[in-house]
């Protein structure tokens, strides 16, 4: 499926976050979100799995030549997105403790139209 042809890394990130979205939906899963910002940093997807919220950070990397998509996702990265979600959380007047979540990377490789999908659950 044909997406914009991609000219800026903005524009590279709208493409390839619609793209993932549409990914998550074809495997069942409800779209909640998308970038939801907070002060910390910024959720790029809040999915629903059944009862478990996933909060998913979706990486492009055109070639794998510096480690890949996957390798993107950095510890100081994740500790962002864990406060984000905690955020999210407290926002939505759910409980952080008793809320079922789950931490997910969508990582795409290649060309930007049809890119090799990775999908990691609980990633971290």
């Amino acid at each position: 499926m044909p997406w914009i042809k991609a000219q800026t890394s903005h524009v590279k990130g709208i493409a390839t976050e619609e793209f993932a979205k549409q990914y998550l939906i074809q495997q069942g899963l409800t779209f909640i979100d998308k970038n939801f910002h907070c002060r910390q940093g910024e959720i790029d997807l809040i999915m629903k799995d059944d009862h478990t919220f996933v909060f998913v950070e979706v990486k492009y990397r055109k070639n794998n030549h510096f480690g890949g998509a996957t390798s993107a996702v950095s510890q100081s990265k994740q500790q962002k997105i864990k406060h984000c979600v905690a955020f999210y959380l407290h926002k939505a007047n759910l409980n952080e403790y008793n809320t079922p979540c789950r931490f997910d990377v969508i990582a795409l490789e290649g060309d930007i139209n049809q890119p090799q999908v990775t999908w990691l659950k609980n990633a971290f």
